[in-house]
């Protein structure tokens, strides 16, 4: 058994060839930059590249292993270098009925084993999906039938992002998900929390007591990737042994979520739409208490407090520590020279956050940045809570 790090969610922008996939993310985001930021620059060893249902990226996959650096293996994946399992997915939007009757609408992660799962996986879903080369397109289908289709090509469904007030189920859709599942539930062995929520948020929700949580970047750019990620106990990279760590078999299983304090996420506490800034009341706050406008966006602490069934967070004994961790983007004084500096000496980032001393660090980059590294590494620092899409800001001290 090898203890690896893992990152779930992470998008392309663009193919090799300059057709657009996910509008919003940046253009360098392809298939291969991807395996290499990961093997060369992060040190993440198995990521889940989600818009691989698209018809373009599906042709540079093709590609991709015809040049000899990567290769299927027979347990799901394709092994990049010897270094990293690239597991397929495909972010799906499905349509849901929230609990107000209306529609709503909700983000789900799918993965899959192998090239030929994931394209026939792709061909199956066009009667759903009006433009499929286009990255988490609106589907029209619940999450519920969507769960048999996923399964249909060996694949698995993971909710994203969970509590995030825009295509999200408990954001968006529902106050428990089973009432989305039903019986189907069952097959829903992990969840994403997304980088608003942590663990003891999330364990104040009695539903989720017995699923696996998942922190990952949800990246739509290369420095983004790893800005949230999973540590797992495995016997080898594989599709096989991530779906046995998610349900906790053969001694298969998450060790640790390394995640944003919340408090830096886009959308942790509500925002007033009319004051421009969060809103740092007592949650739950749906008004804003300084000119009472209701066009607020909803915050994701606001929402799980409103809909919380325990009163305090109190997490099942196998539930690994959720560890709070910087990036270095969002280190004061670190800035992308910097950054480079330290992977040109330390290779890659896993290292520079985990396993390198301050006098390490302060040879390279000098005291005071290498003081913040470490103070950032053990959570002594200062947040602004983020939200309405931006993020939160530290202060080191």
């Amino acid at each position: 058994m090898e203890e690896i790090f893992a990152d779930m969610h992470v998008h392309i922008g663009r193919s090799e060839k300059g057709k657009p996939i996910k509008i919003t993310a940046a253009k360098s985001l392809n298939f291969s930059n991807i395996a290499r930021e990961c093997a060369d620059r992060k040190g993440i060893q198995i990521v889940g590249i989600i818009d691989c249902a698209s018809p373009y990226v599906i042709e540079d996959i093709e590609e991709f292993l015809k040049n000899g650096e990567a290769y299927e293996i027979e347990d799901g994946g394709i092994i990049y270098k010897d270094k990293v399992c690239i597991i397929l997915g495909s972010e799906i939007e499905t349509s849901e009925i929230n609990d107000e009757g209306k529609t709503g609408s909700a983000h789900n992660l799918c993965y899959f084993p192998t090239l030929i799962d994931i394209k026939m996986f792709s061909k199956e879903m066009t009667k759903y999906i009006k433009n499929i080369t286009l990255s988490s397109q609106r589907a029209s289908i619940s999450a519920y039938k969507l769960v048999d289709i996923v399964e249909k090509y060996n694949g698995i469904l993971i909710p994203a992002h969970i509590f995030t007030p825009h295509k999200s189920f408990y954001g968006n859709c529902t106050s428990r998900l089973e009432r989305i599942f039903k019986e189907k539930f069952k097959k829903i062995f992990a969840v994403e929390l997304g980088l608003s929520a942590d663990t003891e948020l999330a364990d104040q929700i009695s539903e989720l007591e017995n699923k696996t949580f998942l922190t990952n970047s949800d990246a739509h750019s290369l420095p983004k990737i790893a800005r949230e990620y999973n540590k797992l106990l495995l016997n080898d990279i594989s599709f096989k042994e991530f779906v046995k760590a998610l349900k906790n078999e053969d001694g298969r299983k998450i060790i640790a979520n390394y995640g944003l304090d919340p408090k830096l996420g886009k959308y942790h506490r509500t925002y007033c739409e009319n004051c421009n800034k969060p809103i740092e009341e007592k949650p739950p706050v749906f008004e804003c208490p300084n000119c009472h406008e209701k066009n607020v966006t909803r915050g994701v602490l606001d929402r799980i407090i409103s809909i919380r069934d325990k009163d305090r967070s109190i997490s099942p004994k196998n539930r690994p520590p959720y560890i709070y961790q910087i990036p270095l983007t969002f280190i004061p004084g670190l800035g992308g020279k910097t950054i480079d500096k330290l992977l040109n000496t330390f290779e890659t980032e896993m290292n520079i956050l985990h396993k390198l001393s301050e006098d390490d660090l302060e040879a390279v980059i000098g005291q005071k940045i290498a003081k913040n590294i470490v103070l950032s590494r053990h959570g002594k620092i200062n947040i602004q809570s983020g939200g309405g899409g931006t993020y939160g800001k530290i202060t080191v001290g």
